[in-house]
């Protein structure tokens, strides 16, 4: 009816009124979201409305060592009942001036590589993780039960530090969750070990780390060592992520175990597991910058 109304005025400049008219609802449409349809097969989806209410599926990324050597390591994640999303070598070749790393399982599919694991509130890691192995014996015993870890080498440290923050930036995984197999199984599993460089990789962005200033703020003048109240340990580094380590001020296997795990992380050059000040002045560090 509008339309009608226009055409018929025999008022000069009624072309020029219809053209107005016709390039306000030209631009109305432009302003509207166009629909995006995509076929598939039987039936057509409209994606025009995304939701508010979603974030990225991988939500962690888990680091382990293979404690196996290049050929069974592959061997082992390719054929058995477990598997990576990636594997780097012993010596990750080069092609173009760049290290060539393995993928074994597409991000967006599930591999199996967390098993029983919890953090932060979250069990089943495999359903929300992307898991990376690096061939590493990880560590030996000899008959005296004297303990000999194994070192990355520098052609690793280059190879993983360019895929670890790809995989961080593309699926906005925040530090505190970049993770180590002992941080989300601490009760049965060691890797990546006291020797995976954690504080090298925070400095390039990749994982958490705390602040001087706030372990020192928390260590008030204590010695390092000094022994500090169990439960007051347990809370912190519960709090931090390490959902099942018991709160009954007890030191404990399971709490001994995973304190272990932390100091792997965040203070290897003393991992027996002991309750220090040191070891809960860091966990209340990680908090205060990672849990407020």
């Amino acid at each position: 009816m509008i339309f009608n109304s226009v055409l018929s005025t025999t008022r000069p400049g009624g072309l020029k009124l219809l053209t107005v008219g016709m390039l306000a609802l030209i631009v109305a449409g432009c302003s509207t979201p166009r629909s995006t349809l995509v076929d598939r097969g039987d039936y057509i989806v409209d994606t025009t409305h995304p939701a508010k209410g979603q974030n990225e599926r991988v939500r962690f990324l888990i680091l382990h060592y293979t404690a196996l050597d290049d050929a069974r390591s592959l061997k082992v994640l390719t054929q058995g009942q477990v598997s990576a999303h990636y594997l780097v070598a012993k010596n990750p070749p080069l092609r173009d001036k760049k290290p060539v790393v393995m993928q074994l399982v597409p991000e967006d599919m599930r591999a199996w590589h967390a098993g029983v694991s919890n953090w932060n509130g979250r069990v089943n890691i495999n359903d929300s993780s992307v898991g990376i192995e690096i061939v590493n014996l990880g560590f030996t015993d000899n008959m005296l039960g004297v303990r000999t870890w194994y070192p990355y080498n520098e052609t690793q440290i280059t190879a993983l530090a360019a895929l670890t923050k790809d995989i961080i930036k593309r699926n906005n995984i925040t530090p505190d969750n970049v993770l180590g197999h002992s941080d989300i199984a601490p009760l049965r599993k060691q890797d990546p070990g006291k020797l995976f460089p954690w504080k090298r990789f925070a400095e390039m962005g990749v994982g958490a780390w705390p602040d001087d200033a706030t372990v020192n703020k928390y260590l008030a003048g204590r010695q390092p060592s000094a022994p500090t109240d169990v439960l007051t340990l347990q809370k912190a580094l519960h709090q931090y992520g390490y959902d099942k380590i018991p709160q009954n001020g007890e030191l404990d296997k399971e709490t001994r175990l995973t304190i272990s795990a932390f100091q792997m992380h965040f203070r290897p050059t003393d991992i027996e597991g002991n309750a220090d000040a040191q070891t809960e002045a860091i966990a209340k560090a990680l908090v205060e910058k990672y849990r407020t």
